[in-house]
């Protein structure tokens, strides 16, 4: 399994889940198996999302995907506050 770790800056959570909800089924239809949104609990103008797949080709092909056609309309993207960190994990310890 590998993960796409995404972290960004948000400027109102529920205009943000709102959003990423939206994106739902294009999630499962990239191949995305699990998801987890988390917060810092010192701040709640951040999340991070961690999206798992089974293939590193389907995690880069959502990050793809993600980069030309969410993050790159505003309308898209409503909620973001900042540039987007990604990386793509794999399990080191299995």
């Amino acid at each position: 399994m590998l993960t796409l770790r995404i972290e960004h800056p948000i400027t109102d959570f529920e205009t943000w889940s709102d959003a990423f909800n939206r994106f739902a089924d294009a999630r499962r239809q990239a191949g995305v198996i699990s998801h987890r949104v988390q917060r810092p609990v010192d701040g709640f103008d951040y999340v991070l999302i961690d999206l798992d797949f089974e293939t590193r080709e389907a995690a880069e092909g959502f990050l793809n995907f993600l980069t030309t056609t969410v993050w790159a309309r505003p309308e898209n993207s409503p909620g973001l506050a900042g540039a987007p960190q990604t990386r793509i994990l794999t399990d080191a310890m299995t």
